[in-house]
C-alpha cells in the first residue's frame, strides 16, 4: 500500500509545473499549481483515507502484536477458492465444547481453531501464536471463531469452500421452524463422524468432575418442549438487551448454545461437553455451585429458572418470559396461627376475638411444587434391615387439595397451613423432599414413590370452579423423572427423559444412555419429576385408534 501510495503521488505531479534555479550552485524546486490542482489535492486526501482504512482493518484482525509490528502495514488477506491444504483437516479432533481462549496466551480476542489439531491459538499476523504453529508445526488450515471464516497459514489468504460448511454447523448450529417441527415427531438416528450412532436429543453429557448434579437438570430442561423450541432458534433471544455489566445473559447464550448443540443432528462425536455452560452457572451464582464438587439438584433447578427468567427481561407478569409461560401456576394459602396452650381462659378468648389468629388467605405463584415424604421406619426388621417404604404419588399430593392440614414451625410461632391450587400450567415439576438437613449431617429418606408414567389427573385437587377454568384440560404425563442413587455424600444422580418422537424412555448418566422400560421408572428413588399437560387432541386419536 505505500507503494501504491507513492505511485499515485507521482502521478499527481503530471499536472503541476516544475521550476528549477540554480543559485550558488545550489538547485531548488519550486512547484507552481495549475488549474487541476484543486482536484489533484481532492485525490490525496481520498488516498490516504483509503491507505489509513486498509491500515486500520488489516491490524484489528491482529490485536495481539506488538506497537512495533503494528507500524508496519501487512498486505491484505487474499481470498482463494482453491487451498492445496484442505485434505489436512482431521474433523476427528475438533471439539468447539470448550472455552474459546488461547491454549498458549489464555486470551479470548482473536482466537483461530486449527482444523488440522484442535487446538486454539491467537492471532494470524507475524509473530503471533497461530502463526508461529503454522510454521512450526506445518498445520495451515484456521478458523477464525468469531468471524467464522477459513483462512490458510503463513500465506495468509482466505479459504472459501462449501465442503466446510459441515464445520461451521458444527460450530454453531442452526435451526429452521421446519427442521424444529421435524424434531418433535422424528425417529431418525443421525451417524456421528466416528461411525456412531445417536438420536438427536438424547446425547451423553461429559462429567467434568462431580456435575452430574447439573447435568441432569440439563438434560430434563432440554426435553421441554416450549422451552427446547424457544432456544433452538436464536432470534429469539439475541435482541434482549441487558444493563452495563449484567453477566446473567451469558447464562441464556450458554444455554441456547448448549440445547443447539444436544438437537444438532450432524454432530462430529456422540456427546457434548457442558463445559462453558457449568463455567457460567459457576460465574452467575457466584460460586454457590461448583463443578469439583457435588451439590443438590433441587438447589440448582430453583435458582437456574428463576435466574433465566430475569435475564430473559422478565417481570412478575406471567406472560413476560418462556419460563413463566411453561411452569408459572398459581395456589391459594390458608394461613392459621396456633395459639399457645399454656394460657388462660380470659387470655385465650382475648387473642381470639383480636383476629390474629383466624384462617388467612394468600394468593402464591409457584414455579414448582414441594412435597414431603413420611417419615422411614427407625427400627429394623429381623435380618437386621431397614423396611423400605412405599407410598402413593396421589398421597403425597393431597397436601395441595386444599383440605389437608400439615403444622409448620418457626423459631417464634407455630402455624396450621393449607394449599389449594387453583391454575395448572403446561408443565407441572414437582420436588419430592428427600433430604433433612439438621446441625451434624444430612439425612436422606429411602421411600419408593409409586407413582403412574401416563394419566395422572391433576384437575381432583382443584375445586370444581378452577377446574372448569381448564379448558386444555387436567391430564399430565410424566416426561422427565431425576433420581438420587446412594448416600448424600457418595451419592449420584441420573436422569429418565421421554423422547416423544419415538415414544421411547431413555437413562441418561452423564455419559452413559440407554434405553429403559416405563415399567422400571417407577421403582426408582424418584427426586424432582416433570409432567407434561396432555393434548385434547392426542386423547382424541387416542380413543379412535
Amino acid at each position: 500500500l505505500i507503494h501504491f501510495y507513492k505511485r499515485k503521488r507521482m502521478t499527481l505531479t503530471d499536472g503541476v509545473k516544475v521550476e528549477k534555479e540554480e543559485k550558488n550552485g545550489v538547485t531548488t524546486t519550486t512547484s507552481i499549481p495549475t488549474n487541476g490542482s484543486k482536484e489533484n489535492t481532492d485525490e490525496k486526501v481520498d488516498v490516504k483515507a483509503e491507505v489509513k482504512t486498509e491500515t486500520k482493518r488489516e491490524l484489528e484482525d491482529s490485536d495481539d502484536e506488538s506497537p512495533a509490528d503494528r507500524k508496519r502495514v501487512k498486505p491484505e488477506a487474499r481470498i482463494s477458492r482453491h487451498c492445496p491444504y484442505l485434505d489436512t483437516i482431521d474433523r476427528g479432533v475438533l471439539d468447539f465444547d470448550f472455552e474459546k481462549l488461547c491454549s498458549i496466551s489464555l486470551s479470548r480476542i482473536n482466537v483461530y481453531a486449527c482444523l488440522v489439531c484442535g487446538k486454539y491459538f491467537q492471532g494470524r499476523g507475524n509473530n503471533t501464536h497461530a502463526y508461529t504453529h503454522s510454521v512450526s508445526d506445518g498445520h495451515r488450515v484456521f478458523l477464525n471463531l468469531e468471524s467464522q471464516r477459513f483462512y490458510c497459514l503463513p500465506d495468509n489468504y482466505e479459504v472459501i469452500d462449501a465442503s466446510l460448511g459441515d464445520i461451521l454447523y458444527v460450530l454453531n448450529p442452526t435451526f429452521s421452524q421446519q427442521l424444529i417441527k421435524r424434531l418433535e415427531t422424528s425417529t431418525k438416528e443421525s451417524r456421528a463422524f466416528d461411525g456412531t450412532m445417536y438420536t438427536p436429543g438424547v446425547v451423553g453429557l461429559n462429567n467434568i468432575k462431580a456435575n452430574d448434579y447439573c447435568n441432569v437438570i440439563l438434560h430434563a430442561l432440554s426435553h421441554v418442549q416450549g422451552l427446547r423450541n424457544y432456544f433452538l432458534d436464536e432470534n429469539n433471544y439475541k435482541d434482549i438487551k441487558r444493563p452495563p455489566g449484567d453477566i446473567s445473559f451469558l447464562l441464556v447464550q450458554r444455554f441456547g448454545e448448549l440445547i443447539r448443540k444436544l438437537w444438532n443432528p450432524k454432530n462430529f462425536k456422540a456427546h457434548v461437553s457442558p463445559h462453558e455452560m457449568l463455567q457460567s452457572i459457576v460465574l452467575c451464582s457466584k460460586k454457590k455451585f461448583e463443578i469439583t464438587k457435588q451439590g443438590d439438584a433441587g438447589a440448582v433447578l430453583p435458582w437456574f429458572l428463576n435466574s433465566l427468567h430475569l435475564a430473559l427481561g422478565g417481570t412478575k407478569k406471567r406472560s413476560s418470559s418462556i419460563i413463566y409461560k411453561q411452569f408459572l401456576g398459581s395456589m391459594r394459602i390458608h394461613t392459621k396461627k396456633i395459639m399457645p396452650t399454656d394460657l388462660d381462659p380470659k387470655r385465650m378468648r382475648e387473642l381470639q376475638n383480636s383476629g390474629d389468629y383466624d384462617w388467612k388467605i394468600e394468593e402464591s405463584p409457584f414455579l414448582f411444587l414441594t412435597s414431603e415424604l413420611p417419615p422411614p421406619p427407625l427400627f429394623k426388621d429381623e435380618f437386621h434391615e431397614n423396611i423400605i417404604p412405599q407410598v402413593s404419588l396421589y398421597n403425597i399430593l393431597s397436601k395441595f387439595n386444599g383440605q389437608t392440614e400439615r403444622e409448620y414451625k418457626t423459631y417464634k410461632d407455630n402455624f396450621l397451613k393449607k394449599f389449594e391450587l387453583t391454575r395448572l400450567p403446561k408443565f407441572i415439576i414437582l420436588f419430592i423432599k428427600r433430604f433433612t438437613k439438621n446441625t451434624f449431617f444430612v439425612e436422606k429418606n429411602p421411600t419408593i414413590v409409586n407413582f403412574p408414567v401416563k394419566g395422572i389427573e391433576f384437575g381432583d385437587l382443584l375445586s370444581e370452579e378452577d377446574k372448569a377454568k381448564h379448558k386444555e384440560g387436567t391430564t399430565y404425563d410424566l416426561m422427565a423423572n431425576i433420581v438420587h442413587d446412594g448416600s448424600w455424600e457418595k451419592g449420584s444422580y441420573k436422569v429418565h427423559v421421554l423422547h416423544k418422537g419415538s415414544g421411547q424412555w431413555y437413562e441418561m448418566q452423564d455419559l452413559h444412555v440407554t434405553s429403559i422400560l416405563p415399567q422400571m421408572i417407577t421403582l426408582t428413588e424418584a427426586y424432582i419429576q416433570i409432567y407434561e399437560r396432555r393434548d385434547p387432541e392426542s386423547d382424541v386419536k387416542m380413543e379412535t385408534s
